[in-house]
C-alpha cells in the first residue's frame, strides 16, 4: 500500500471508531451529581462539564491525570500577501521559546501539571542552533510552510491526508508512551488566522468580513490586505465545504492539517478535545467536516477575541467555558479550560455524598436557599 493510501486508510479507521457519547456513563454521573453535598445545580457549569466528560469518557467518575498539551507549528505562504505585523521567522522564535519554557502557554500549562509536546508540522526557517537537536521536539517533515492560497491551493491533497494522518499516529503514540486522559489543542505559525478566516468562511458561509480579525495586531492597512487575501482565496480555491480534506488542502495550513487529526484521534479514543482559539477551531472543523461525530469530543475552552472563533462555536454547538478577551493562540486557553476540567471531575469524583457525609437532605427539594 502506498504512503497515500497508508494516510487515507488511516483518517477512514480512525473516523468510523468514532462512537456515541456514552448514556450510561452521563445518567451515572448526574445521578451522583444529586447526591453530593450540595444544593443541586449549586456548582452551576462545573456540574454539566464533569457530566459530560463522564459521557465522553464512559466513566462515571472520570479521573484526569495524564494531561498534554499539543502544540503544533506551522508557516504559511500567504503571509506574502502582507497579512500580518511580524514576519515570518517569529515562528520558529516561538517554535525555541516553547522548548525553552518561556511562552505563555508553558506558565500555563506548569499551572495546570500539563505536559506540553511541541510539534514541527511545517516551520519554514531554522530554529535557533541551540534547540534545534532538542529531543522533546516532534520534526513531522511536512514541508516548509505551505503556498500562497491566494494563488491557488495551500498543499495537496495526498500533503492534507498526510498532515490528518500524522496528527492521528502522533495522539495514539503519546497515550501509548505516556498515558492520556485528556488533550489540549494549541498551534503556532505567522500567517494562521488570515488561513483560519478562510477555512471558517469557506465551511460555515459566513462572509469573509464577518470572520476575519486582526489576529497579531495588524493594523488598518494590514488587516485590509488580510480582508482580500481571504475573499480572494476562497475565490481562487473555491472548496467543497463538505471535503473536510478538501478544505484543509485548499484553503489550511500544516498545523491545522495535524490538529484535525488529534481532534479526530481522541475522539475514537474516547478522550477530551480541548479547544483554544480559532486556529484550533479552525482544525476542530476539518475534523468534524471530515467525521461529524467528532465534535460531540471537543470542549470549547473560551470565547476567542477573534471574530471567527463565534462561527466555529456555533457550527459545532459549543459553549465555551470561559470569556476572557484572549486571541494569543499557543494552546494558552486550552490550558485554563484543562484546569477547570480537571477540577470538575474531581468536585464529582471527590466530594462526600450526603448519606457519607451524615448530612440531612431530606428536605432539599423544597428547602429554600440558604
Amino acid at each position: 500500500m502506498s504512503t497515500a493510501s497508508q494516510d487515507a486508510a488511516t483518517i477512514a479507521r480512525t473516523a468510523n471508531a468514532i462512537g456515541s457519547l456514552d448514556a450510561a456513563a452521563n445518567s451515572a454521573a448526574e445521578a451522583r451529581q444529586g447526591l453530593l453535598t450540595k444544593p443541586p445545580g449549586s456548582l452551576g457549569r462545573l456540574e454539566a462539564l464533569a457530566t459530560r466528560i463522564a459521557a465522553i469518557t464512559g466513566h462515571e467518575r472520570p479521573r484526569l491525570d495524564a494531561r498534554l498539551i499539543v502544540v503544533v507549528a506551522g508557516d504559511h505562504g500567504v503571509v506574502a500577501q502582507g497579512v500580518s505585523p511580524y514576519p515570518q521567522a517569529v515562528t520558529a522564535q516561538m517554535v525555541a521559546n516553547f522548548l525553552r519554557g518561556g511562552a505563555a502557554i508553558n506558565v500555563l500549562a506548569r499551572h495546570a501539571r500539563t505536559r506540553v509536546r511541541v510539534v514541527d508540522a511545517g516551520v519554514a526557517t531554522p530554529l535557533p542552533s541551540d534547540v534545534s537537536a532538542d529531543p522533546s521536539l516532534l520534526r513531522l517533515g511536512l514541508g516548509a510552510g505551505t503556498a500562497d492560497i491566494t494563488h491557488g491551493p495551500a498543499m495537496s491533497g495526498p500533503a492534507a491526508e498526510r498532515a490528518v494522518a500524522a496528527g492521528i499516529r502522533l495522539l495514539d503514540d503519546e497515550r501509548r508512551v505516556e498515558g492520556l486522559d485528556i488533550v489540549g489543542c494549541g498551534e503556532m505559525g505567522i500567517g494562521n488566522t488570515t488561513s483560519a478566516a478562510a477555512l471558517i468562511a469557506a465551511t460555515t458561509g459566513r462572509a469573509p468580513v464577518d470572520v476575519t480579525g486582526r489576529g497579531t495586531g495588524a493594523d488598518d492597512e494590514t488587516y485590509a490586505r488580510k480582508l482580500r487575501a481571504v475573499e480572494r482565496a476562497i475565490e481562487v480555491n473555491g472548496p467543497d465545504p463538505a471535503d473536510g480534506i478538501g478544505l484543509l488542502a485548499s484553503l489550511g495550513g500544516y498545523e491545522i492539517g495535524v490538529l484535525a487529526g488529534v481532534y479526530l484521534a481522541a475522539a475514537s479514543m474516547r478522550v477530551p478535545a480541548v479547544m483554544d482559539g480559532v486556529i484550533s477551531g479552525a482544525a476542530a472543523l476539518v475534523a468534524a467536516t471530515i467525521a461529524p461525530g467528532a465534535a460531540e469530543y471537543v470542549i470549547a475552552a473560551h470565547q476567542s477575541a477573534e471574530p471567527g472563533h463565534a462561527a466555529v462555536l456555533d457550527r459545532l454547538g459549543l459553549e465555551p467555558l470561559l470569556d476572557l478577551g484572549m486571541r494569543l493562540g499557543e494552546g494558552s486557553g486550552a490550558a485554563l479550560g484543562i484546569s477547570l476540567c480537571v477540577a470538575a471531575c474531581r468536585l464529582l469524583d471527590e466530594m462526600a455524598t450526603f448519606g457519607e457525609a451524615g448530612v440531612d437532605n431530606s428536605d432539599a427539594a423544597v428547602a429554600p436557599e440558604a
